[in-house]
């Protein structure tokens, strides 16, 4: 599994616009963005259509401080 980074805008009302992140574990940037639109949509209520996405990016695991990112990519020996 891989660590991407997803930015994206979104607008409530259509007026102004407001930068996110999230950090998410899939296996490639089409996974990565389908889940950060499910997570956007389950979690925050927030509908495809007013989500504007920047960029999908990979990062490295020890960059991300997202709780279950860490849990994901966590060494098993530990």
């Amino acid at each position: 599994m891989k660590v991407f980074r997803v930015e994206w805008l979104y607008s409530p009302k259509g007026k102004t616009w407001h930068r996110f992140s999230k950090d998410v574990v899939a296996e490639d940037k089409d996974a990565a963005l389908e889940r950060a639109y499910s997570l956007l949509g389950s979690k925050y209520g927030i509908k495809r259509r007013l989500i504007d996405i920047k960029n999908v990016s990979e990062i490295k695991p020890e960059e991300s401080n997202d709780p279950t990112v860490k849990y994901a990519t966590r060494d098993t020996n530990e």
